[in-house]
This record gives structure tokens, C-alpha cells and sequence, in this order.
């Protein structure tokens, strides 16, 4: 099941691959040319019945009677046969993105396995709680914690980077010993597809992994999210979408990960190393054609280099070049479709009604007939916007940045935490001091300093505010993924 040999994606259900049983179909697009790639299978509600009946029943089989040293050496399995076959991987995933290569063959392939490894690691390593504690009579008692699975678990996955999101929830939940039913993005069938033979080669139990594609309400997510034998839910896209699951997930008391929108800022201080800060943030604002939610589209420069920052920024955006996924000089790839790039283009007019000064961009660019039916953009950088502006108050998700002077640490604090949104930041400053207290006044669940896009696996990663609920990695994933038993045993 080659994806250069892909014509049609199934649902992958109970081990076998699955048409939708109500027959319904819908074309995948590739965002570079606008050809059809292939027709995906869309899950019913029938469809999605089968995979959580799946799931449940898994629970109780062989991959319950796993013991945690053979469920491990599995995820390395998995991890191993991703980077085996990394080639048909890559080649999904560029495929359904339209993502430059060389960026999917250095972070999204490879991380994806990562996934699985650091869980597997990460499960066996975790302590548990232990207390001693005294009783009247005197001879005392022991209370201890066990973990056990939550159960089946409802993966919502993003379509900008969607191996490394949907491994990032489906790792950790394997690792505790749960089952998932994956719902992909309609826009990235392919690597989550594409898994399921993965799973089959290296003997995953039937109804460990299960995929349904579709929609959102009406259709494949809508049916994942409200089934009650989903026992717990994690989503990963826009906050409206978010709060849709939130809401289904309350009928049932069902627990929820979410980790949503962000319009993140960079606070760029006069001390700071300008040609690491104009690096970092060049790749904060425009790599993965600015479709991160990680990535930077306010930032605020303190006045002395204001000016010679945003040439500089322009400048080097200037000479990224736009261009298709298997050229491995293309810094910038085209947007997921049609669809969002007449979305990011909305914006960029507005930006003009709204008179902002266009430092480069605003538009489309002009390219070769073989992909002028492409979800093409230009990267964009804006100047004299006014803080309530919609374009520095909404969330974008394009190749774009708004950048404005400010004054002193205090004035930037106010302006980088005036937003619905919290989910990361960047700090550039040689100051330590300054880069600890302005850090701890950032309403983020992420704050990079002089850097960006640093992970450690085993970290807290996730927002507050509108950018989402809980954290994920490391220990902070294994909390969601698991149910907390104490036994008090008095001796």
C-alpha cells in the first residue's frame, strides 16, 4: 500500500481496511496542482460503531495480557517500521500537505516514530505514589497508587502536521495500555492510513489502532466524539472546533486534552543577538508555510531596533523561495487548500483596507502553469497596525507576522498577554534576568528564550486560555492517558 500507489484510502478497522459502509466518498486534493490525489472512504456512523466495538473488545484480549516490558518493545516496533519504510511516509505526507521534503524528511517522519520511542520509555520510568500512614490503634497503614488504562481513546488530529500530532496523542495512549480510534483531518488521510500497515506488520492486536476518516459535525469526527463507549477524547486544531468537542464530551462526564489556536508573540529586546533572533523568528513566522500553532504572528521589537529589524526580517524573507515539495531549495510550500488560502488572502486584504504598511507580500505569486492551481501565498509582513486590529487580534495560520515597536519591559508584558489566546511565546534578550521575569509574566503554557520550536519530549506542552485545556508529554501525557487508583491497605 505504497502512497505513490495510493488510489483509494480506507478505513482502517478491528486490523483490516474498510470501505465506509454507507458508500459515501470524498476527493483528496493536492494542494500543490490542485490534482486529485485520491478518493478517501468515508466512515459512517455504523463505521465508527465498529471501531470503538473494536476497540472495547481489545481492551480485553491480548493486548490487555501485555505485560508493560512487551507492550514497550511493540511501540519500538512501530517506531522501527516508520523509519523502515520513512520513504512511503515522507511521501504521504507531502503528498496530502504540499510541504517541502526536505522539511517533512528531517522533522515530521522523524518525529513520528520519536513518538513512539519517548513514550515507551517514558511509561516505564514513571514512579508511584506511596504513603505510609498512622492509624489510632497504632500498627498503621500503606496506601499506594496504580494506573491503569482509561480505556478507548477518541484521537481528533490536525492536518499541518499530522503524523508527528496524531503519534503524539496515539504514542502515549498505546503505552498506558489504552485503544484509540483515529480521526484524521479530511485534508491528511494518508500517514494515518498508511499506519495501520504498520501496526498489522509488527503485530499490533487487532482493534488497538483504528482509523475512521470524515468530517467534523455530520460525519466521522461528530460520530467519534459523542459515541459514549469513547471513554476520553484528544483534539488538537482550531479553538471553535475545540469547544464543539468539549461540549460533546460533557454528555457522559468524559475527560478531554485539548490543545487549540494560539496568536502567538515574539518579543524581541534591543540587547538581543539580532542575527539569532531574525533566524529564530524567521522560521517562527513562515516555516511550514506559517501553519503552526506554535508559530509567531505578533512581534514586538523594542524601538532602538525596530527599524533594522524588520529590514532585515523583509529582507530575508524576500529571498525564500516558493516553490514544490521535491525541490530541495523550496523554503516555502503552498497552503493546505483552496479553501485556507482564500481564508489567509481575507486577511491580507483586510490588512490593506485597514492601512497597514505592506512591508512584503499581500498577495499571490505568480508561478508556472503546472501549479497555478495551487493553494499558493506569499509571505507577508505588515507595520503601523492598530493593537484591536483583526489582523493582530485573530488567528491567521499563514505565512504572516505583524511587527510593532514598543518601550519598555512592562509596556510589552500588557501587549503580549492581550489576546484570548496563550499558548506559547518567544523571549530575545542576553539579559537572564530579564528573560526569567518577562517569562513568568507571559500568560503561555510555552515560552522559548532565544530560541524556538526547542522541544524536550518530556515536557509540559499545551495553552491556557482559549488555546486549550491540560498538558501533554512526558509524565504530564501518561496523567491523561491513565485512571489513578489508591489502595489504602491497613496493616
Amino acid at each position: 500500500m505504497s502512497p505513490t500507489n495510493i488510489a483509494e484510502f480506507h478505513n482502517f478497522i478491528d486490523g483490516q481496511y474498510r470501505p465506509g459502509s454507507a458508500g459515501a466518498t470524498f476527493d483528496n486534493t493536492s494542494p500543490v496542482d490542485g490534482s486529485h490525489i485520491g478518493l478517501v472512504h468515508e466512515a459512517s456512523v455504523a463505521d465508527v460503531n465498529d471501531a470503538v466495538v473494536a476497540a472495547k473488545a481489545a481492551l480485553k484480549g491480548p493486548w490487555a495480557a501485555m505485560t508493560l516490558a512487551d507492550r514497550s518493545a511493540m511501540l519500538y516496533a512501530i517506531a522501527d517500521e516508520i523509519d523502515r519504510r520513512a520513504d512511503d511516509f515522507l511521501a504521504a505526507e507531502v503528498a496530502d500537505t504540499g510541504k517541502p521534503a526536505s522539511l517533512a524528511c528531517h522533522i515530521d517522519i522523524p518525529r513520528g516514530a520519536a513518538n513512539f520511542r519517548i513514550f515507551a520509555d517514558s511509561v516505564k520510568n514513571v514512579p508511584g505514589e506511596f504513603f505510609p500512614t498512622p492509624t489510632p490503634d497504632g500498627t498503621g497503614a500503606i496506601n499506594y497508587a496504580l494506573r491503569s488504562p482509561k480505556g478507548v481513546i477518541g484521537v481528533i488530529c490536525p492536518w499541518n502536521l499530522p503524523l508527528l500530532l496524531m503519534t503524539w496523542k496515539v504514542g502515549p495512549a498505546l503505552a498506558c495500555g489504552n485503544t484509540v480510534v483515529v480521526k484524521p483531518s479530511e485534508e491528511t488521510p494518508g500517514t494515518a492510513t498508511l499506519l495501520g500497515e504498520v501496526m498489522n506488520t509488527v503485530g499490533v492486536p487487532r482493534g488497538v489502532y483504528n482509523v475512521v476518516h470524515g468530517f467534523g459535525p455530520g460525519s466521522a469526527g461528530e460520530f467519534v466524539t459523542s459515541h459514549q463507549g469513547v471513554d476520553a477524547i484528544t483534539f488538537t486544531g482550531e479553538t471553535r472546533t475545540g469547544e464543539a468537542i468539549m461540549k460533546a464530551a460533557a454528555d457522559g462526564t468524559r475527560d478531554v486534552s485539548l490543545e487549540m489556536g494560539g496568536k502567538n508573540p515574539a518579543i524581541i529586546f534591543a540587547d538581543a543577538d539580532l542575527d539569532d533572533a531574525i533566524e529564530g523568528t524567521m522560521r517562527s513566522v513562515f516555516v511550514n508555510c506559517g501553519q503552526v500553532c506554535l508559530g509567531t504572528e505578533r512581534v514586538y521589537v523594542e524601538r532602538p531596533i525596530f527599524d533594522e529589524f524588520v529590514n532585515r526580517l523583509a529582507t530575508e524573507a524576500k529571498a525564500m523561495k516558493i516553490g514544490v515539495p521535491d525541490d530541495p531549495a523550496t523554503d516555502l510550500g503552498p497552503l493546505i487548500s483552496l479553501e485556507h488560502q482564500q481564508k489567509v488572502l481575507s486577511y491580507y486584504n483586510k490588512a490593506v483596507e485597514e492601512g497597514a504598511n505592506v512591508v512584503i507580500g499581500g498577495g499571490v505569486p505568480v508561478l508556472g502553469d503546472d501549479v497555478a492551481k495551487g493553494a499558493w501565498i506569499e509571505p507577508t509582513i505588515w507595520t503601523d497596525l492598530a493593537d484591536d486590529s483583526v489582523l493582530v487580534v485573530e488567528e491567521i495560520f499563514g505565512p504572516c507576522c505583524h511587527i510593532r515597536p514598543f518601550d519598555s519591559e512592562e509596556e510589552v508584558i500588557a501587549l503580549a498577554n492581550d489576546t484570548v489566546y496563550g499558548l506559547a511565546a518567544a523571549v530575545w534578550t542576553q539579559n537572564t534576568s530579564r528573560a526569567h521575569r518577562v517569562a513568568s509574566q507571559l500568560d503561555v503554557g510555552l515560552c522559548w528564550v532565544n530560541s524556538w520550536f526547542l522541544r524536550d519530549l518530556r515536557t509540559p506542552f499545551g495553552g491556557m486560555k482559549a488555546s486549550g485545556i491540560g498538558r501533554e508529554g512526558g509524565v504530564h501525557s501518561l496523567e491523561f492517558y491513565t485512571e489513578t487508583t489508591n489502595v489504602c491497605l491497613k496493616l
